[in-house]
C-alpha cells in the first residue's frame, strides 16, 4: 500500500481533488454570507491549500525515504522555493475544483442574494 501512495499520482490527486472541495465548504460556515466574503474565501482557501499541498509533497518525500536532515541540507529557503513550486504546480489539480466548490456555495446563502 504504501509504494501505491507514493510511486503513484492517483491518491494525492484524489486527496488534493477532495480537500479543494471541501476547503471552501468549511470555510464557509466560518464566514458570513455575501461577495466580499467569499472573495475572502477563494483568497484563504487559496492559501490553505497551497500549504497543504507543499506540505503534502514534502511528507511524501520522506515517506519514500529521504532522510529529514538530508533534505534539509540545502536550507530552509531553498525547501521552502522547492515545495513552494510543487504546490504551484499542484493547483493545476485543485485550483479548478476549489473554484467550482466556491461557485456553488451562493445558491446555499440565506440572508444574501447573489
Amino acid at each position: 500500500m504504501g509504494s501505491f501512495v507514493s510511486d503513484s499520482l492517483f491518491v494525492p490527486a484524489v486527496t488534493l481533488a477532495l480537500l479543494a472541495f471541501g476547503v471552501p465548504r468549511l470555510m464557509s460556515k466560518l464566514l458570513p454570507e455575501g461577495v466580499r466574503p467569499l472573495l475572502l474565501n477563494a483568497f484563504l482557501s487559496t492559501i490553505v491549500l497551497f500549504v497543504i499541498s507543499a506540505t503534502f509533497f514534502a511528507v511524501l518525500y520522506i515517506w519514500q525515504g529521504v532522510p529529514f536532515a538530508e533534505m534539509m541540507v540545502p536550507g530552509w529557503s531553498a525547501n521552502i522555493a522547492f515545495f513552494g513550486r510543487l504546490g504551484l504546480i499542484a493547483a493545476i489539480i485543485w485550483a479548478p475544483i476549489m473554484l467550482l466548490s466556491l461557485a456553488g456555495l451562493p445558491k446555499k446563502w440565506v440572508s444574501e442574494t447573489w
